[in-house]
């Protein structure tokens, strides 16, 4: 009896000595309590989607990047057909030069209409003092008085025709514009710095008007959403501090700042973690990564991973201590995994 229960209390020790442990352990690997002032969620890195898409209807003529491409401000990406819209050109110069040609017409009209008017004139003040003494017949004096008429009429309507061909010019070259803009518009570049995320149309594929040929990854924006409770949404300013840590590099925490806060609280999406988050009134907070800082890491940049932003609704806030240094200035070189001995 007595060694049954001497066995019973070394059990029962044994078994306390592993829940206290176990306890212990579980305490160890839970993470150390936020300090007032610091707020945090969870998120996911994105990127702005940027659509380069064609302005008028026309087949594509090249296309010059594919998938996976970093591609640059002001970097050609396509090219649509212009046959038709350079035919077009050269008929509308033709037109335009034909106008321009009428206008020289019309200016030498109007210089021999103003020559013909000071003959006039002059004729009709000979004939004005030849009445005067008696010296000419009255239909003669009539006929150079209506020459003078008729020579004044002349002038106003060269002048009119050279009006009428200046607007036609006008007209004429605004259509060569229009189609020179065309024709410039039919090569396509990109609009900024990112990756190019899905090619969607192909070399010969005809587009109507505003027809999509890639999307983008704006690396220039590069941001992480998280959803914040009231109690810290109200206190998180635009441009407060935030740190954020990658599941892929828990070592360190990338510096950011907040670029947005929600003016109004919204039912939290489906990928947030857990449910009870769900079911909560949350708001939404945009977690902005500096250019700067994303330009080294480029190459590595994916959209879509995970981690937890750290923001400091308390200017005077301390970080936690478990928070990491920032990235290093160029990414670490690639380590690949120890070998396994067989």
């Amino acid at each position: 009896m007595l060694l049954t229960t001497i066995k019973r209390l070394l059990l029962l020790t044994v078994l306390v000595a592993v829940v206290l442990a176990t306890w212990r352990l579980w305490l160890a690997q839970q993470p150390e309590p936020l300090p007032a002032g610091i707020a945090m969620g969870n998120g996911r890195i994105e990127a702005v989607q940027v659509d380069v898409a064609t302005k008028f209807a026309g087949r594509i003529e090249e296309l010059l990047v594919k998938e996976g491409d970093l591609v640059e401000p002001g970097e050609l990406i396509a090219r649509m057909d212009t046959l038709q819209l350079e035919a077009t050109l050269a008929q509308a110069q033709a037109q335009l030069a034909e106008v321009e040609q009428s206008v020289d017409q019309a200016m030498a009209n109007i210089a021999k209409s103003e020559s013909d008017l000071t003959l006039t004139k002059k004729q009709a003040e000979r004939s004005e003092k030849l009445k005067a003494s008696n010296s000419i017949a009255e239909a003669e004096y009539e006929t150079a008085i209506n020459g003078l008429a008729v020579a004044q009429a002349n002038l106003g309507a060269a002048k009119a025709a050279l009006r009428t061909q200046e607007f036609a010019v006008k007209a004429a070259a605004a259509q060569v514009k229009q189609i020179e803009t065309q024709l410039a518009d039919a090569s396509l570049y990109a609009p900024t710095r990112g990756r190019v995320l899905y090619r969607l149309a192909a070399k010969g594929e005809v587009l109507p008007a505003g027809g999509k040929i890639i999307t983008l990854l704006d690396l220039t924006d590069i941001y992480m959403e998280v959803y914040l409770p009231a109690d810290a949404a109200v206190r998180t300013a635009i441009g407060s501090q935030a740190r954020v840590v990658f599941d892929v590099a828990p070592q360190y925490a990338a510096r950011a700042k907040v670029s947005f806060v929600a003016p109004e609280a919204q039912f939290t999406p489906k990928q947030v973690e857990t449910a009870d988050e769900r079911d909560k009134l949350m708001f939404r907070v945009k977690v902005q990564l500096p250019p700067e800082r994303v330009e080294p890491y480029l190459e590595r940049i994916k959209t879509g991973i995970r981690g937890v932003a750290y923001i400091q609704v308390d200017p005077l806030a301390e970080w936690p201590s478990f928070i990491g240094p920032p990235f290093p200035d160029q990414p670490p070189a690639f380590e690949p995994p120890a070998a396994v001995s067989p």
